[in-house]
């Protein structure tokens, strides 16, 4: 039996452990005009994670994979400064400590993932595939101003447990078909206040179950032109900063429901050489009818202050296209680029609770683009200096058009609620030594400097420079 089970197990784990240590002063809110000079976080992880893949696995043609993670996460939040600062540096007193709310709190968050894989492969034509994830997650909060550690009587907690079934239909190289299933289970803990001041707190839980469903086929109508569809009755289950926040800035909220929608995606792609010539062009559309679609709104809180809050909004709809072009010559030059635009529009007629016409009807969401682009150029110079050297050169940029972070139906009257067109461009530079074994990478993002800004008009950090060393050891 022990040689049975070696013969198993032998060169098919893989473990590794890491960890990583993090402090960030932050700057602004959830709102450009809401600047912080104090106020910080910190933390750090350990992540061992295990991952364990065999082929032909008790029977021929039964592959399976097997990867689990344990994440350990202790973050702290200080905000106790007694003063109100503004961008130029200068600071006047506040009444009460606390730049956004008097804390410093830490959250020790413990998150389990696991993915199981198996393929099982009969004859040529036929392949069944079985997968399931597992994610587990919980957070306790201990508050450290007083001089005894003061913990939550009640901790956050949630367990996602997702399973889909496959079959895969290949007759031929020219077309192929596949159908699935997928099972989603979510369970979520945390405290609710009783009364609107928050004063008292009880552990609510619930369950939620659904199935959703697919279908998708690709088809070579010529040699080198490629047709895909897929249908898919999906579901997005909440992320847990949409459940419970980060603690700080972020509200979130135990009884948000999972997005479930209708998907539909049509590509048409072109795949070909000429000798050291190569072209791959391809379009496609998209299409979904989303429902309880989880939106990031910003609240005003007292104090002038505001958080980032999530609420399912009912219904959108989403139509949309994207067309990218991929260029290369030999081993030395490649060129490409992407266009989409995505119309993300508000599908309620009446607003959420029903009682009044929806002005924003048809209109865009607020705080997503639905213009962007990007292109690139790379050139590669191998065995530079030295056999089995390399040198590789890339450019890239992105555009971004203007939209809206308030519903376009307002924003299009006032440009104070525009977030503005942006257009950034990138360099890198690398050279690897002996195939690989050594690394060095120089990359400056934003080089010419200009204003980025996130979908809620929060502006990026502007030029900046990044290098890297990598060694590889083994054979």
């Amino acid at each position: 039996l022990l040689r049975y089970l070696k013969k198993i197990f032998y060169n098919s784990v893989a473990e590794l452990r890491t960890y990583s240590n993090m402090y960030q002063d932050v700057q602004t809110g959830v709102r450009q005009d809401i600047v912080y000079g104090q106020k910080h976080r910190k933390g750090h992880s350990l992540m061992p994670s295990l991952e364990y893949n065999k082929r032909n696995l008790f029977a021929k043609g039964l592959d399976v994979v097997l990867t689990v993670n344990y994440n350990k996460n202790l973050t702290t939040n200080v905000d106790t400064a007694s003063y109100k600062y503004n961008w130029y540096g200068e600071r006047k007193p506040l009444n009460s400590p606390g730049e956004q709310s008097y804390q410093h709190s830490r959250a020790d968050n413990n998150n389990w993932n696991g993915t199981f894989t198996a393929n099982y492969r009969l004859g040529r034509v036929h392949t069944l595939t079985f997968n399931h994830v597992l994610n587990a997650f919980s957070r306790s909060n201990t508050s450290l101003l007083a001089k005894e550690e003061q913990s939550d009587a009640i901790a956050k907690e949630t367990r996602k447990n997702i399973s889909g079934l496959s079959y895969r239909l290949m007759p031929s190289e020219d077309w192929n078909l596949s159908v699935f299933g997928k099972y989603y289970n979510q369970f979520v803990a945390g405290p609710v206040a009783t009364d609107a001041n928050q004063n008292d707190y009880v552990r609510t839980t619930h369950n939620v179950h659904s199935v959703g469903y697919g279908a998708a086929g690709t088809y070579f109508i010529l040699p080198g032109l490629q047709a895909k569809l897929s249908y898919e009755k999906a579901y997005r289950l909440p992320t847990i900063e949409e459940m419970f926040g980060n603690e700080d800035l972020e509200m979130g909220d135990i009884g948000i429901r999972p997005e479930n929608s209708d998907n539909i995606n049509l590509n048409l792609s072109y795949n070909k050489t000429f000798g050291k010539h190569s072209v791959y062009v391809e379009g496609g559309f998209v299409y979904r009818n989303t429902k309880d679609y989880i939106q990031r709104n910003i609240t005003d809180l007292s104090g002038g202050k505001s958080a980032a809050t999530y609420v399912n909004y009912g219904k959108v709809l989403t139509k949309g296209y994207n067309i990218s072009a991929r260029y290369g010559f030999g081993r030395w030059l490649s060129v490409g680029g992407n266009f989409t635009q995505m119309n993300v529009c508000d599908n309620m007629k009446t607003s959420i609770s029903g009682s009044a016409e929806n002005i924003a009807y048809k209109e865009r969401m607020p705080n997503l683009p639905y213009i962007f682009a990007d292109s690139d150029v790379t050139f590669y110079w191998r065995d530079l200096w030295k056999k089995g050297n390399a040198l590789t050169v890339s450019y890239d940029n992105q555009y971004l058009h203007s939209f809206t972070y308030y519903s376009s139906k307002i924003g299009s009257n006032k440009g104070d609620y525009v977030v503005p067109s942006q257009f950034s461009h990138n360099l890198s530079l690398s050279y690897s030594l002996r195939s690989g074994r050594y690394n060095l990478s120089f990359e400056c993002r934003n080089f010419t400097d200009e204003q980025l800004y996130d979908n809620f008009s929060l502006q990026k950090a502007g030029r900046a420079f990044y290098g890297k060393v990598r060694v590889y050891f083994g054979n």
